[in-house]
């Protein structure tokens, strides 16, 4: 059943947020972050402190208890300032807890979780390649085990935030003879072992601690204790990859897109408000307030979409559809919301020094990343095709 009303400890858990973002990352940080490619530490170890990196981890190893709208929560009102923040956000609490939680043996989760909840670790996903976008079954690089260690060799591309990550969540062909499926595994490199090279690709968005980057991988050893899932994930990895992990995945960028286009609306509704042609504010003229109706409607929309899903998640319900769902509507709608936004603006949303450059930036890519529109549509398509 869909809750319209939001539980106060989420309200109170925003509240707080909201001061941590206004005293710890103000506007003039979060621009100089994208534009010089910072990723703010200290902010991290800062936002550790609240407590927010455990939501995703029980109290058993340390989190705050799994909380999956709480963690979008957070993910959403980063983002409305800095994605230099939100994303290693995301690092440690959703690539590393939350992967971990699902998919960790018990001597993983007993290693990794509590850092995890203390924010000191960091983790990347390496999935995608060269080659290789959503046919994630594909996957080249490849590891075999010789002597009691494993060998990775290969490439991954547009891995975000490898550049600070401690360790890279790599999906490598672990059996050239199995079949399709059946021959995938999921391995744990740390980000500084010999053979491990990472480049940054300059982008024109997600900039700072959340630079997308290439990873080569030179026949790189690691112990066979990194293979996720212990030796039970040998050859087992397409289990730990599809499913419910993807599903939260999907979330995080529509909570993502969510954030940046609520910043994006509050931008444009202040400058409306204060800008004056032929006499008066803009805001006053209805061009100007039915793109900004238009906008928060989209916008309300958004959150009851994404909220409902992560509902869903957080009851461990079946949640494919609607994780497709938000994905595809939020993402879209953010991506024209910021768009008419940039255009109330006019010329100062295209310049240099004003936050509204950099929510274009950043939300081109969001209709394309944690699964294109398209990708999302043929989920959608096909889970209700089996529902027949």
């Amino acid at each position: 059943m869909l809750e319209y009303g939001e539980p106060q400890e989420l309200a109170m858990l925003r509240d707080t947020l909201r001061r941590f973002v206004n005293s710890e990352m103000p506007r003039s940080e979060a621009a100089r972050w994208d534009a010089e490619g910072i990723f703010p530490r200290k902010v991290h170890r800062k936002l550790a402190d609240l407590g927010v990196m455990g939501l995703t981890i029980p109290e058993e190893y340390g989190g705050a208890g799994r909380n999956i709208p709480a963690t979008m929560a957070v993910i959403e009102e980063l983002s409305k300032r800095s994605l230099a923040v939100a994303v290693p956000y995301i690092a440690t609490t959703c690539y590393g807890g939350m992967n971990i939680l699902r998919s960790g043996s018990e001597a993983q989760k007993q290693e990794y979780l509590p850092k995890l909840a203390a924010g000191e670790l960091m983790f990347a996903f390496g999935v995608t390649e060269p080659d290789i976008g959503g046919d994630v079954a594909s996957v080249k690089t490849t590891a075999r085990r010789e002597d009691g260690k494993i060998v990775v060799s290969g490439a991954k591309r547009f891995i975000t935030g490898a550049n600070v990550a401690d360790y890279i969540y790599t999906v490598v062909r672990s059996d050239p003879s199995a079949p399709r499926y059946k021959n995938l595994s999921i391995v744990l490199i740390p980000r500084e072992t010999d053979g491990v090279h990472i480049e940054k690709i300059k982008s024109i968005g997600m900039r700072g601690g959340a630079s997308t980057t290439d990873i080569t991988f030179d026949k790189v050893e690691i112990p066979e204790a990194n293979i996720l899932g212990g030796e039970a994930g040998w050859n087992n990895g397409w289990s730990l990859i599809a499913g419910a992990g993807l599903d939260v995945e999907k979330l995080e960028v529509a909570a993502m897109a969510l954030g940046i286009a609520e910043a994006a609306v509050a931008d444009a509704a202040e400058y409306a408000s204060t800008r004056q042609q032929f006499g008066k504010a803009i805001g006053e003229f209805q061009a100007i307030r039915h793109a900004l109706a238009e906008a928060r409607t989209d916008l309300h929309a958004s959150r009851l979409v994404l909220y409902h899903a992560a509902a869903l998640a957080q009851e461990r319900r079946p949640c494919s559809i609607e994780s497709s769902m938000a994905k595809l509507f939020v993402s879209e709608r953010a991506h024209k919301t910021v768009l008419a936004c940039q255009s109330i603006l006019g010329a100062y949303g295209c310049v240099e020094g004003f936050d509204m450059e950099r929510y274009v930036r950043d939300i081109l890519i969001f209709p394309i990343v944690g699964g294109s529109s398209a990708i999302q549509r043929n989920n959608i398509a096909k889970r209700f095709e089996q529902r027949r």
